[in-house]
């Protein structure tokens, strides 16, 4: 089976699963959503994904590996994260 997000650098298998659960089918959805949005709809789905797949979601729109977005570059995308109030809570 082609899985076009597995074609993109940084994900595999597991996390392509996992964005396909919350919706996310191509590199163009994932685009449209973008890295912050796609991880956390992961975590309220109830995947158990660390930040680690966060940082391969914006490695993988920006087409680098995850291990080099900068310090400045994960912290900016951590406090996106922390901006973002859950949208399951009462």
């Amino acid at each position: 089976m082609n899985d076009d997000l597995q074609l993109l650098k940084n994900l595999g298998k597991t996390s392509a699963q996992w964005l396909h659960a919350v919706g996310i089918h191509t590199g163009a959805d994932l685009r449209r959503v973008g890295s912050v949005a796609a991880y956390r709809a992961v975590r309220e789905r109830g995947f158990r994904a660390s930040k680690v797949l966060l940082y391969a979601i914006e490695g993988a729109l920006l087409d680098v590996h995850w291990g080099e977005l900068s310090s400045t570059h994960k912290a900016e995308l951590n406090g996106q994260l922390d901006n973002i109030s859950p949208r399951n809570k009462s």
